[in-house]
């Protein structure tokens, strides 16, 4: 299939390089809701609020920039609700850029995430502890693939709904974020290579259907969008290379990656340094659904922009709060601390005693704690807090090595073997 090329950020959008060491690279995305610093962290809020917190409280966290859910807006309030709000940014009174994904995603998490047991937070890599290849406790699909569209039966109510690419660019230019993305299908670590190569194809089909639809309609607010083009492809080298230069070809302004990223950490770092190698120097790339902190490390070394995740904000609902090191100078396992266990119960610290948040300015683990135990919604609201707050200041830390010379020296203090 030959497909078309346009070429050119547009209007109310650039992407300047400040600097490089290597892959890893800082640069200033200027966007019609402001300039976002990378590499950045994007937060989750899939109905248009971060749960537990207001948009200020974001703001104070560090957060640059928003990432909402295509399909779960679309079943509520609706996308017509929004745009006649004047999009996304008026709607939930959050000044800075907004991401939004494109359904695609739901494909994947209601379809062979449920068949398969596979997620992006549970058993994303089921090949990792060295055991046999297998998923998580499995269900029924929600949804059915053609080539034409996609039926998704809701979660809410049981209902049908279609979607093509078609009908997620109008949901999405109603909806009004800077920076859209284009349908796709994401797939599953235990797809096999004829699937994997099938759907990417497909997926390259709906992305030119896409920037056709966007190349034919007007932003709905005042305010330019950009598209962002998805290389797929699972863990196959040739198919995943084959898709970024498709992709890459098309002309779409910004990129994305998607996953699947492979069975194993070791195969997701192979699966970026294969798509980065073939997308071009000067477009954004954003990596879909990784958030740790090693993995953040590992995507940045390899010269990824961006990246969304719900697990630091999941986490924080959980009681998990993010910390390096414990109160004895011991990296902690999974860089987190599990502020329900008891020895916090006196403990009046706070959760991290250097941390400049507003949750470790001014309460204790023993008060949290304590807001956790006896369910009060304060709990995961400042837990919430801190953790944006410690990712934010991750990435500023990042940006800093990186121009500094010495973004390796910070990754391998980071990346210690005991915490891992």
């Amino acid at each position: 299939m030959q497909y078309n090329c346009r070429r050119g950020m547009n209007p109310g959008f650039s992407f300047n390089l400040d600097c490089e060491r290597g892959a890893a690279r800082v640069a200033r995305y200027r966007t019609p809701h402001g300039v976002i610093e990378t590499p950045a962290f994007v937060a989750v809020g899939t109905q248009a609020a971060i749960k537990t917190l207001s948009p200020e409280e974001a703001a104070d966290a560090g957060v640059q920039v928003l990432f909402a859910n295509t399909y779960h807006l679309y079943l509520r309030p609706g996308q017509e609700t929004v745009a006649a709000a004047g999009g996304l940014h008026r709607f939930m009174a959050w000044d800075g850029p907004i991401m939004t994904d494109s359904g695609g995603f739901q494909v994947f998490s209601l379809g062979a995430s449920l068949e398969h047991g596979v997620g992006k937070i549970a058993n994303i890599f089921p090949g990792e502890a060295g055991g046999a290849l297998k998923g998580g406790r499995r269900g029924k699909s929600l949804v059915r693939v053609e080539e034409e569209r996609v039926t998704f039966k809701s979660h809410l109510d049981g209902k049908s709904h279609v979607f093509t690419p078609e009908k997620s660019m109008l949901i999405q230019r109603a909806l009004g974020a800077d920076m859209i993305l284009a349908f796709d299908e994401c797939t599953s670590p235990l797809h096999d290579r004829a699937y994997t190569g099938q759907s990417a194809e497909r997926t390259h089909r709906w992305a030119e259907r896409c920037l056709n639809y966007f190349a034919a309609t007007p932003p709905r607010h005042g305010y330019p969008q950009v598209l962002y083009g998805i290389v797929q492809g699972g863990a196959f080298e040739d198919i995943r290379r084959q898709s970024a230069r498709i992709i890459a070809g098309m002309g779409f302004e910004a990129i994305a990656i998607g996953g699947n990223l492979g069975r194993t950490k070791a195969a997701m770092h192979q699966v970026i340094e294969w798509t980065v190698a073939e997308l071009p120097r000067d477009r954004p790339r954003h990596l879909l659904g990784i958030g740790d902190v090693p993995d953040l490390f590992e995507a940045v070394a390899r010269g990824c922009d961006t990246f969304d995740c719900v697990s630091p904000t999941r986490n924080a609902r959980n009681g998990g709060l993010l910390r390096r090191f414990d109160d004895d100078g011991r990296p902690l396992p999974k860089f987190r601390l599990n502020i329900r266990n008891a020895c916090y119960a006196d403990d009046h610290r706070p959760v991290e005693p250097a941390c400049a948040c507003y949750t470790c300015r001014n309460y204790s683990r023993a008060y949290i704690r304590h807001l956790f135990i006896a369910n009060e919604p304060l709990g995961p609201r400042l837990a919430t807090i801190h953790n944006l707050h410690f990712m934010n200041r991750l990435l500023a830390d990042m940006r800093a090595a990186i121009r500094a010379g010495c973004f390796d020296d910070l990754k391998q203090e980071w990346l210690l073997p005991s915490s891992l």
